[in-house]
C-alpha cells in the first residue's frame, strides 16, 4: 500500500484534489467488487488517502459545480441537513440497520435484533469532558462496534476522534469505506456542522479536519462525470 497525503484549503478544494489525484496517483488500485456494495462494479481507489484541511468550516461547505460542464451537484446543501440529523438523533428509517446518530447520541443500539447499550451519549460525553479541560487523548466518538463484522452493509465513518489546542477544536476521522463523488462531500459537510455545534457547546473556536481512509473510491458509474468535472471529456 502506497499512501497519498493531501492538503487542502477546504472542503470543496479536498474533493476537487481527491478526484483529480485519484486518475493520476499510482498508488490507486483498479478492481471489480466481489462482496459489499454494488457487487460486480469496478471502482477505482486510493491505496491509504490522509488529507489535511486547513479551514473545514469555509463556506459554501459543498463543492460548486460550474454551470457550462453540465453535470449535477454531487450533493445539495437540503440532503447536507438532513444528514445533520443522521448524524445527531437516533432517528432510523424502516429499511436502516443502523444509523450513526443512534450510536453517537443514543445510548442504547439495536443490531439483528439483539440490543447493546453503551451506557453513555458519546457526542455530549465530549463536550463534557472538554468543559473541564482540554489536556486529553480520550475525547474519541467510536461508531463501529465489533458486531459490525457481521452485517451485509457495516457502517464506512468508524470513529470521530478529537482535539482541542490552542483553543481549537480538532476533528480526525476514519472511514472504512468512502464513496468519493456523492458520499465525501455530503459527509464531510455534515460532520462540519457537528463540529461546529460542539466548539459552541464547548467554547472554543473551529479547527482543522484530518480524514484517513484505505476504501476512498469512484465507483465506475462516476468516472465519466468526474472526468467532465476535470474537463477531460
Amino acid at each position: 500500500m502506497k499512501p497519498v497525503f493531501i492538503g487542502a484549503r477546504d472542503l470543496s478544494d479536498a474533493w476537487f484534489q481527491c478526484i483529480y489525484r485519484i486518475f493520476e496517483n499510482d498508488s490507486v488500485h483498479e478492481y471489480e467488487v466481489e462482496k459489499g456494495s454494488f457487487e460486480g462494479v469496478r471502482r477505482r481507489e486510493f491505496d491509504l488517502v490522509v488529507i489535511d484541511i486547513a479551514y473545514p468550516g469555509t463556506r459554501p461547505l459543498i463543492p460548486d459545480i460550474p454551470h457550462e460542464l453540465g453535470i449535477p451537484q454531487p450533493t445539495t446543501m437540503e440532503y447536507v441537513e438532513d444528514y445533520l440529523q443522521y448524524l445527531m438523533t437516533d432517528r432510523k428509517r424502516e429499511n436502516e440497520v443502523y444509523t450513526y446518530g443512534e450510536r453517537l447520541t443514543n445510548p442504547k443500539v439495536s443490531i439483528e435484533g439483539r440490543e447493546f447499550s453503551f451506557g453513555v451519549n458519546p457526542v455530549e460525553e465530549v463536550i463534557r469532558m472538554y468543559r473541564n479541560g482540554h489536556g486529553t487523548n480520550q475525547a474519541i466518538m467510536e461508531v463501529g462496534m465489533p458486531q459490525d463484522i457481521l452485517l451485509p452493509d457495516p457502517p464506512c465513518l468508524r470513529l470521530i476522534d478529537t482535539r482541542v489546542m490552542e483553543g481549537r477544536m480538532h476533528f480526525v476521522l476514519y472511514f472504512r469505506s468512502w464513496d468519493l463523488w456523492a458520499g465525501f462531500p455530503s459527509n464531510l459537510a455534515a460532520i462540519q456542522l457537528l463540529k461546529e455545534y460542539m466548539c459552541q457547546e464547548i467554547g472554543v473556536e473551529d479547527g482543522t479536519m484530518v480524514a484517513v481512509s484505505k476504501g476512498l473510491h469512484l465507483y465506475e458509474y462516476s468516472f465519466t462525470l468526474a472526468l467532465k468535472r476535470l474537463r477531460r471529456e
